[in-house]
Parts: structure tokens; sequence; C-alpha cells
């Protein structure tokens, strides 16, 4: 191809913005370099910003010298680690503490981080989100924080703080064995526990069971059929025989309790998570949609002002979510869902999972809300270097069903391995991802289109795309809609989200296949005051004076993708979708195929500027 002065003038453009030399941008090849990062903690550098000088090409690892800068684009050696489309979330514990085990785990694949508030103090929460925004900035590219409020167990021991509710004891500190078809009493009594009968501390419990309602017992281990029923007590039938002791939950499949999901407890931590500024929040415990509401009250009254709100998450664990159009109006009303299958695991046969998770995958996706499938995914990887077959197979699966993404739990939290498992998580995601079978599993999925020029932009974008062979997507958003709708088309493509809110960018990397990425203040239509800048309800814009303005949006849109290494072919396509007038969320009414050289170029032709 015989390239023009003006595209080779245009190339250099780009290569002084997004790397070292115009010789890292020839066909075939690409060798970006770094780029200087804001040194302020609180601000996450630009990745479209320029460079304060050219620097050597590094190869970033966790022992890098500080004061050698990194970026994204400048880590050829884990180059996979951007090109697949199911994120990967690791929860943090003893085993994940430190900046350099953040790092590790983020060059591994995690896209989020988890904190997980059952555990340790709301202060150690601070002191991990600090290292994540520390990793987030040497690295320049958004990492997303989901903040997960403590579970809900009900239990036979005091414990007024928490939400495991423990009063009463049983005489024998050993506990009881209980023997099948015994009759054995729940009741309200404050006398000491034997083998006929045991305090529950949870009236509620009582008043809403039902003769022939189920209570499992140390997660199912025994098992009880309600035959009777007072005002203060349940007779129960034992149908799986084991041992009851102290601090053993209870789980009640069927039925709906009259309690909030949040305790007093929660209410604290999920003021404080607002005040720390996570990304996203979990709720468990989740019965039915006026839980959510309730959580979004919470956030309303407790939001700091200027803050940005955080993405809220349902987890699904209970069977009252399925009953009648339940979990069609809790996906409606969050912004994402867990598949908490522990729980879930525990309150439903165990045959009946595996369908549970495909009808919420499916229903998440049909709603345009990210998924999030969890629990024992690698489990023996706590102790062990390598997962069973089984597990894999079980991670391959959610990826299959077309989940957004995939948790670890104590497998990163605790664990010996907790690198390797987010390793063998990212493994095993880039081998399903390059079956054909993938694909066809993923457009199994019919989808109901809305009337709008926005959805019509999104899926003709997708379509575009695939028929172009372009390289990837750009989407320039206010506060994501735009990219979501594109990530729900499933596009055969990377998805690049642009988004002048760092806050946008961050809960836009739990969704699958997109790398959002921030431009420089002031870039396609803001303006560059800091003060009218954030302000995310009206968001201050630029009269058009002429029609470049345009152009200089899809500059960027070169930038970002030359920047991320998507692109390292000046003929290479982008397909580009924006809004105007620049700055009214949901309004995606343009659609631009454009060559990576820029705006101005076409088959190897460029207008003079």
């Amino acid at each position: 191809m015989k390239i023009s002065p003006a595209c080779t003038k245009a190339i250099a453009l780009l290569a002084v913005l997004g790397v070292s030399s115009v010789k890292s941008f020839t066909p075939g090849k690409v060798n970006l370099a770094t780029r200087g990062l804001s040194t302020s903690p609180s601000t996450l550098a630009s990745t479209t910003a320029d460079p304060p000088a050219a620097t050597k090409d590094v190869v970033a690892t966790p022992s890098q010298p500080a004061e050698q800068q990194t970026s994204v684009a400048a880590i050829p050696k884990v180059a996979q680690r951007w090109r697949k489309r199911t994120k990967q979330l690791a929860t943090l514990g003893p085993a994940s503490s430190t900046v350099e085990m953040i790092e590790t785990l983020f060059l591994a694949g995690a896209d989020i981080f988890r904190l997980n508030f059952s555990h340790g103090s709301q202060e150690q929460k601070k002191e991990l989100l600090t290292m994540i925004r520390e990793v987030e900035e040497k690295y320049s590219h958004p990492i997303a924080v989901l903040g997960d409020l403590q579970e809900l167990t009900l239990r036979f021991l005091p414990c007024l703080d928490t939400k495991s509710l423990k009063v009463g004891e049983f005489s024998n500190p050993k506990g009881e064995v209980l023997e099948k078809d015994q009759v054995f009493r729940l009741d309200l009594d404050e006398a000491m526990g034997d083998g006929t009968r045991v305090m529950l501390p949870h009236p509620e419990i009582i008043e809403a069971s039902e003769i022939g309602h189920v209570l499992l017992v140390d997660d199912g281990k025994v098992k009880l059929t309600v035959v009777g029923k007072g005002d203060k007590y349940l007779e129960c039938r034992v149908d799986v025989p084991g041992k009851i002791s102290n601090r053993k939950g209870v789980n009640t499949p069927d039925s709906v309790l009259d309690i909030s999901p949040l305790t007093p407890k929660d209410r604290s931590d999920l003021e404080y998570m607002l005040g720390i500024g996570v990304d996203w929040v979990a709720l468990s415990f989740v019965q039915q949609p006026a839980d959510i509401e309730e959580i979004h009250e919470l956030i309303d009254l407790h939001l700091p002002e200027d803050a940005f709100r955080p993405a809220v998450m349902a987890k699904i664990e209970k069977p009252s979510c399925f009953v009648d159009d339940n979990l069609e109006k809790i996906v409606n009303l969050c912004d994402g869902i867990m598949v908490a299958r522990g729980d879930l695991g525990v309150e439903c046969a165990p045959e009946d999972v595996p369908l549970l998770q495909k009808q919420i995958i499916d229903t998440c996706r049909r709603d345009g809300k990210p998924v999030v499938v969890a629990t024992q995914m690698l489990e023996s990887m706590i102790e062990s270097p390598t997962p069973t077959r089984a597990e894999a197979s079980d991670v391959a699966t959610a990826i299959y069903d077309g989940a957004d993404a995939i948790m670890l739990s104590a497998e990163s939290a605790a664990g010996a391995y907790p690198e390797e498992s987010v390793a063998m998580q990212q493994r095993i995601i880039n081998r399903v991802e390059s079956d054909d079978h993938y694909r066809n599993y993923l457009n199994q999925l019919s989808m109901t289109k809305r009337d709008t020029a926005a959805d019509a932009i999104t899926t003709a974008a997708s379509q575009i795309a695939q028929t172009t062979n372009a390289k990837a997507i750009v989407c320039f958003t206010l506060q994501g809609s735009t990219v979501l709708r594109v990530s729900q088309e499933r596009p055969t493509v990377p998805i690049l989200g642009i988004t002048p809110f760092k806050e946008t960018a961050r809960q836009l990397a739990m969704s699958w296949g997109v790398y959002p990425d921030l431009p420089r203040s002031g870039s396609f239509g803001f303006t560059a005051d800091d003060e009218d800048f954030f302000n995310y309800e009206n968001p201050a814009v630029v009269d058009s004076q002429n029609d470049d303005d345009f152009d200089v949006v899809l500059k960027n849109a070169c930038r970002a993708a030359l920047r991320k290494g998507l692109v390292n072919d000046p003929n290479d396509l982008l397909v580009v979708t924006a809004g105007l007038p620049f700055g009214t969320p949901g309004a995606a009414n343009i659609i631009r195929i454009l060559p990576a050289a820029g705006p101005q170029c076409w088959d190897g032709l460029c207008r003079a500027e």
C-alpha cells in the first residue's frame, strides 16, 4: 500500500499521541510505548492524553521500579489479557492484601476486585481500595471495585452486631444427634436445648413457615419438615438425620421472611462504601423486588453531595426470586446480578441450580444487565495449584452460558495460589472463547429490540464490525448506556468504551467485551473546566463551531484504539458510535467506519490538514 504524504503526517500525529515513534505503526507489527501518568493519587491518568516525552518501551512486571511508568499497551507478554471478552472478579483477603499481589492479580487477568464486608474492618477495606487505585493509576486502566455487604445467616447462638443472629444454647456443648423421623421442636423458649427442642430466636421464621415447609440446618446437613405450628413454635419431622449444635445456620427455602436484607451493620457498611467511593454495591439475601428498592432509597439518603452513584448488584440466592415475575423485576431494578450458587445450591435442589443459572444469565442478557457467576468455581485451588477437571468444566459452562464475569472467592482471598487461580480462569476463558461453539451458543439467545435510534445504531455497529472485519467497536458514552447496549449484542470484536467520567469507566469494567478508556479532559465536546466537567447530571458542552469538531472525536477513537493495542496497521478499521449533540446521555445517533490512520484517511489516501 502506498501512503500519501498527508497520511504519513496523520500517522506521525497518532504516533506522537499514542506510541514512541512512527515506526511503531507498521503493518503486522505494533510496538507501543509507555505513557506519562498523572502524579495526583486521586486522578486516573487519561489513556489518550499526550505524554510529556517519548520514553523507552518496557514490559511491566509487579517488581518493576516505581519510576518506570507503564501502560496497558506496554505489556506484550500478556497481550491476550486485553483480548478476552468474559471479565474476571477476584475477592481480596489475607492472601491478596498487598499492592504487589493486587498488581499481580490484575496482570493475571482480574478486571474487578471484590471487598467482602463479611470479614475484616471498614478501615482495612479502605486500605485495599487505595491499593487498587494505585495499580489503576500505574497502568492507566480503569479497575472496578465491588463492595459486598455481609451475607444473612440465621443461627442458634447470639451475635447481636451481625447478620449471624445467634441466641440460645444446647445443654450438651457438643450438640445433639437427631434421628430420622423423630419430631424436633424449634421455639422461642430461652431454655437450653436438648435432643427434643432448641430455641430459634427468629419469630419471623415461625410466622412465615407453613406445614410442609422445609428448614435446612448447617447448609442442608440436617433437613427438617414442618408438621405442626403454634404461635411460638414449630414442630418438625427430621427427614435427613444428623448432628445439630451451636452456631449452625438455618435456611428457609419455602418461606419469604418479613425481614429487611439490611441489618444495622449493613447500613453502616453501605454508608462507608459510599464515602470511600466503591463502584458497585452487592446486596445479599434478596427475596423480592422491594429489597432492591430499599437499598436504592438508602443510597439516595446517604450518597455524599457531588459523589458518583455506585451501581447496585443483587445476589440471587433465594428460591423466592423465581416466584412469578420476581426475577424479571429484580433484574430491571438492578444494575447487575450475581448468581450466588452457594446458598442457592443449599435452598434449591442440586439438579436445579444449573438450569437456574442459565435462566438468570438469559434474563440479564435480554435486559442488558451484567451478570456474574460466583461460588466454588475453582474451590480446590485454595490448596492446590491446579483445579479439578470438573471445576474447569464448571467455569467453562458459565462462559458458554454467556456470563459477563466469573468470580473467585476464597481462591484469591485466602488460598495458597491466588495468582494461579486468576491465571487459570483466564486460560479457560481464552480457550472457550476461541471455540466455534461459543459464538453459536451466544447467538442462540434472541434479543428483543426497542424501537429507538440508539438500539438501531448499536445493533448496526455489531453487524458492520463483523461484515467489514473491523478490529473494534468504539463507543463514546457519558453514563455507559450505549456501551451496555453494544455489549448486549455480544459482537465479534472488542468494545472500546470512551467516557469522560472515570466512575463510569470503572463500572463498565464489569461488562462483557468492554474495555473502558478515559479521554483527556475537554475532548469530544466537553469543557476543560474541572467544576463543570464533573457535573454528572448536566455535563457542560461546547457549541459546535465547524465540521471539524466531530473529527476531533474520531481522532480520539483512533488514539484510544492504538493506545490499547487494538490496531496495528493504518488500514485497520474501527466502527465508531457517538451522539449529537455532544453531552446528551443515551443519544447514540451516529455511526462511522474509519481506518486507524484517522478520519482524514481512507484506502491509503489522506486529505491535507
